[in-house]
């Protein structure tokens, strides 16, 4: 009897052990919001474009476009981040129609999230932008280029292998404490 207690005793410790080493899931940055906000519409185009995230933003290694009906990007200078904000400032835009407003930004924790957001502009305005660059993968690098690429922020956090050893450990342990039961 004193060894099935030592036995039931070691598993339940192990058991305790494993739920106590685990970790909350490492969060990841994700999209919260846009100035102008998505579906907007508007009858002059903004001056800046500001998106908002949960998390603190790296400088540096940020892209935003606003790429318009005629294809051409609107950004008029560099993309700077404050806090949980990145922001571009946008010159007069062209035609009258949606324009996208693409991401490209580097959280505080190191990892990428882009998308892209949109409104609607009614009246055209007097400007006529620049050629886009080509847009690069989501997997790809940071780099100055900009980026209208939309992908879903990466999930992050503990593997799963911890805790299917885990439950092998216990289901084991279990079993064994029924055998030993199961003799006396």
């Amino acid at each position: 009897m004193i060894r099935l207690a030592r036995f039931a005793a070691a598993g339940l410790l192990a058991g305790l052990a494993l739920l106590l080493g685990a970790t909350p899931a490492l969060a990841h940055a994700e999209f919260e919001g846009s100035d102008p906000a998505d579906g907007a519409t508007l009858d002059t185009g903004p001056q800046k474009v500001t998106l908002t995230f949960s998390d603190t933003m790296q400088q540096g290694f940020n892209t935003i476009t606003v790429i318009g009906p005629d294809g051409k990007d609107y950004v008029s200078g560099e993309v700077q981040a404050q806090g949980d904000e990145v922001s571009a400032t946008v010159g007069p835009l062209g035609p009258a129609g949606r324009y996208e407003i693409g991401y490209r930004v580097l959280s505080d924790d190191g990892h990428p999230v882009s998308g892209k957001v949109g409104f609607t502009l009614t009246a055209a305005g007097t400007g006529t932008g620049s050629s886009a660059a080509p847009i690069p993968s989501a997997d790809a690098a940071p780099s100055a280029a900009p980026a209208a690429q939309s992908a879903p922020a990466e999930s992050g956090g503990m593997p799963v292998w911890p805790w299917i050893v885990g439950a092998v450990v216990l289901v084991g342990a279990g079993v064994a404490v029924a055998m030993r039961l199961g003799r006396s």
